[in-house]
């Protein structure tokens, strides 16, 4: 293994984690912090809506930038952008009507939204080519990163809350505005600018011309993530807390979920047996724990349907089944996007595959807030049930081998990342 390359995945996980950790903050922080005030369910969902949608464009033009202008830089100007955000959202003002609030508080949001989408593209894409000097290394660095980034980003979401307890609303977002900075200042001293600088596309429709596999998998990803967040959003905190949790109670649920979830993620490499193309065992992979994942949803359906005895705690049992069974073919879908993605404009097959996981997670947000309030958690799970089936309806059609591309040498890719 490349010392070198090694150390540049160590500098971008680092550096993702910190902002990863404040991400998580910020969603504890706006749920709860409007959720006091008596804000509604789809209200509470449509502040976190223009902070996915802008995740769709942000990570398009972000994979497109990051090719044009080396990764790194793209990483420092997601970190910079969610300073600015939190900056703004810091800005708001209680005397403000509520109105004006929402608004401020969907732009301030939406400024985090591209910040966040900018780095995660910036950061998987410095995973794809950092493993590509170090071999056979690709499906177990990105099951780390991305496993330990959504441990991270569970400690956030206690975080969030022990932050607005002791510190306030303000003062908790001019604190992780200060984090970043410091994150930011080692980012800039430690990577090399132009790491990842390649020829990108010139055209929208060079830019959008993916092969199968990776159209295939974008597809899958956004009904996948949205499966998760059309109850993870608002439905079943908003359910555990009218079922007598306190806010304690249902952001140490959320936080202990992510963490768990993000465990398995990082062990899915020893859950899933490794083939020496790197697709004919995980691909099939992908399609059963899809299957499994399902499966369970329809069952945790049935179960709030018939309205069983402690239904609070059955819910939490059964979607720890289902953290395990989305965080095991969430690390899959990592996995083969990068194992679809040609070297050459890596950042940009991984922005827009992570377009697709934001367009998921924009759809799920809206649905979270409008199913819960039509008919409660069962109708957030029914959604879920079914955006599942046809997720694993599209890994179906996978293929079992990468395109054709020309061969490249691991001297040749490190050549563009010095």
């Amino acid at each position: 293994m490349s010392t070198h390359a090694a150390r540049n995945y160590a500098i971008v996980t680092s550096a993702y984690w910190g902002f990863t950790l404040t991400d998580g903050a910020l969603r504890m922080l706006v749920l709860l912090h409007f959720y006091r005030l008596g804000y509604s369910p789809f209200t509470l969902a449509f502040l976190f809506l223009l902070y996915e949608a802008a995740g769709v464009v942000a990570n398009l033009l972000g994979g497109w930038l990051a090719t044009r202008f080396g990764i790194s830089r793209m990483l420092m100007v997601g970190l910079v952008t969610q300073i600015a955000g939190f900056l703004l959202l810091s800005a708001l003002s209680p005397e403000w009507t509520a109105a004006m609030s929402v608004a401020w508080v969907v732009l301030a949001q939406g400024v985090c939204g591209v910040a966040k989408d900018l780095t995660k593209t910036a950061s998987k894409s410095a995973i794809k080519i950092t493993a590509g000097q170090a071999s056979g290394q690709l499906f177990k660095w990105v099951a780390w990163f991305t496993g330990s980034k959504n441990a991270m980003k569970g400690v956030g979401f206690f975080l969030g809350g022990l932050l607005l307890d002791q510190l306030g609303f303000q003062g908790a977002l001019w604190a992780m505005a200060a984090l970043l900075a410091v994150i930011l200042i080692g980012v800039v001293s430690s990577l090399p600018p132009m790491m990842g600088k390649s020829k990108a596309s010139k055209s929208a429709k060079e830019l959008f011309a993916k092969n199968r596999g990776i159209n295939l998998l974008a597809a899958a990803r956004v009904v996948l993530f949205g499966a998760r967040d059309v109850w993870f959003v608002v439905g079943v905190p908003v359910f555990l807390y009218a079922s007598g949790w306190t806010f304690t109670m249902v952001g140490g649920f959320l936080a202990a979920w992510t963490i768990g979830y993000g465990f398995v993620q990082a062990i899915a490499p020893s859950l899933v047996r490794r083939s020496d193309d790197g697709l004919s065992t995980e691909v099939p992979a992908a399609r059963l724990w899809s299957a499994i994942l399902a499966g369970v949803t329809l069952l945790l359906c049935a179960l709030v349907w018939l309205d069983v005895r402690h239904l609070e705690w059955v819910v939490v049992v059964g979607l720890g089944v289902f953290g395990f069974a989305f965080a095991v073919n969430s690390s899959v879908h990592s996995y083969l996007i990068l194992a679809y993605a040609g070297s050459e404009k890596a950042a940009e097959d991984v922005g827009f595959y992570y377009a697709a996981n934001a367009l998921g997670r924009f759809i799920g947000t809206l649905l979270s807030g409008l199913l819960y309030q039509w008919g409660g958690l069962l109708y957030a799970l029914a959604g879920s049930a079914l955006m599942l089936i046809i997720c694993w309806l599209v890994t179906l059609a996978l293929p079992l081998a990468r395109p054709q591309a020309p061969p490249q040498t691991p001297q040749h890719l490190s050549s563009k990342t010095t």
